[in-house]
């Protein structure tokens, strides 16, 4: 199964530039107000600090792009941000068998994939996503493509623990 939300791009493309354009008329706002016109006192500081609360909401709440993909034998997860240089995007291929569990964490505005592997040094390793911008509909897809991968990396691991027992009697 394939889940992508980087058709969303230019609407976030779109929200970026307009948050940005709110900065910078708050800003040069901000300036007339002050030397100018001198009307709004202190209140004039809320045009440069509202603008930059919304902005940190959209840039708090995580990565904007997600792609996951399981077709074949591997599972794919690729996350990053629609500004290249606000965050180094993270991209992860492992085989589906080393899927041990996942769970999806959601806080009042942020939601968050936490998946985690088997792995040869450690154990295991724990990947972590942002998921903030997939729609309720995209996230119980995910949630189903995971659980069959669980489920059937479960049902494999009882067959060789019962493969086990046979041979050892």
């Amino acid at each position: 199964m394939r889940l992508s939300n980087r058709s969303k791009i230019p609407k976030y493309n779109f929200v970026n530039t307009v948050l940005f354009m709110m900065l910078v008329g708050g800003v040069m706002g901000f300036f007339l107000e002050r030397y100018k016109f001198n009307i709004l006192g202190i209140e004039s500081y809320l045009l440069i600090i509202i603008p930059i609360i919304i902005i940190a909401v959209f840039f708090f709440r995580g990565r904007q792009v997600f792609e996951y993909d399981s077709d074949g034998e591997a599972l794919n997860f690729k996350n990053r941000n629609i500004v290249p240089f606000v965050d180094q995007p993270l991209s992860d291929e492992f085989p589906k068998y080393k899927l041990i569990r996942y769970e999806i964490v959601s806080m009042f505005l942020i939601k968050r994939l936490y998946v985690t592997i088997s792995s040869k040094n450690n154990g295991s390793t724990m990947l972590k996503y942002e998921i903030s911008y997939l729609t309720r509909m995209e996230i119980n897809d995910l949630r189903l493509s995971l659980n069959k991968v669980v489920k059937a990396n479960s049902e494999k691991k009882v067959l060789s623990v019962d493969d086990n027992r046979r041979i050892l009697a």
